[in-house]
């Protein structure tokens, strides 16, 4: 992948070093014990954050959530002279011009969320967490939250390779759209009240919708940038194929139940970022239909 010619984004937060210690290797325990439910914690929670896994801790799924306040951790840009902030801020700041255009063309103003690149712990609006957690978005302060290390964790899942990374990016600046355009609060709202299992079923929405949408946005970023190279497609697709709920679960032998689901198939992740790639057209990303 050809991430270094794209723009560095400026929004990027480094409080590395001071957001807590780096935990060597995986814990091992969990609410059924044993390394492979702390495994399925891990990569169950990718894309979701914190409220997530608590969520999935407490046996079921749902939306990110948030009550407000601004996050405790200060603020600090990055310096951007070492590999893997320089990586984060060139595809945030690509998708900065990809989302920028598309809203535009739509007669709107597209509002770059901050990125916070952490190790160990962090603090957010939507509160504490983790590395164990995985990347997340919190809409109550709009901001990405990373721990690079996750990377190598899907690396050893089966998601390696820089464009596998660069889709993890772009899924959170999806839940990021879906802020904007007011539907993750749509789908907060539809959540209250009903049945787990169908409560599950629109978080799983949302998630496809985000796949699809970074699909969308390495579309428009390789047309405009020609960044992506032989190899790249699949890796993306490795990734996404790597963290479905039902590859999850048979990693950790447990049954695969449907209606746990959370992100979506191996299978949903892959098409729906697939057809983000294909089209190129966030139109397409109708996930609830």
């Amino acid at each position: 992948m050809k991430w270094q010619r794209l723009r560095r984004s400026r929004n990027v937060n480094d409080v590395r070093g001071r957001s807590g210690p780096r935990r060597m290797g995986l814990p091992i325990g969990g609410r059924s014990g044993g390394i492979g439910f702390v495994i399925i914690l891990i990569l169950a929670a990718v894309f979701g954050g914190p409220e997530v896994l608590n969520l999935i801790l407490s046996g079921g799924g749902g939306s990110i959530g948030g009550s407000g306040g601004a996050p405790t951790t200060s603020d600090q840009p990055a310096s951007l002279d070492d590999a893997e902030s320089a990586f984060v801020a060139s595809i945030l700041g690509s998708t900065e011009d990809v989302w920028s255009s598309v809203f535009s063309s739509a007669g709107q103003s597209y509002e770059a969320p901050l990125l916070t690149l952490f190790n160990g712990v962090v603090q957010s609006a939507c509160g504490s967490a983790s590395a164990a957690s995985g990347p997340f978005y919190c809409p109550a302060d709009r901001r990405v939250y990373l721990d690079t290390a996750f990377f190598a964790d899907l690396a050893r899942m089966g998601g390696a390779g820089d464009f596998a990374q660069a889709y993890v990016i772009g899924h959170e600046i999806g839940h990021h759209i879906q802020n904007l355009q007011g539907t993750a609060a749509d789908v907060r709202r539809a959540q209250s009240g009903i049945r787990q299992a169908e409560a599950n079923q629109l978080q799983v929405a949302m998630e496809l919708q985000a796949d699809c949408y970074a699909g969308v946005w390495a579309n428009i970023a390789n047309r405009t940038a020609q960044i992506l190279e032989p190899g790249d497609i699949q890796e993306g697709m490795d990734a996404a194929a790597a963290i479905g709920d039902d590859r999850l679960q048979r990693n950790a032998g447990r049954r695969v139940t449907p209606d746990s689901f959370t992100h979506g198939s191996s299978a949903q992740r892959q098409q729906w970022l697939r057809m983000g790639l294909q089209s190129g057209n966030p139109a397409d990303c109708n996930t609830f239909d």
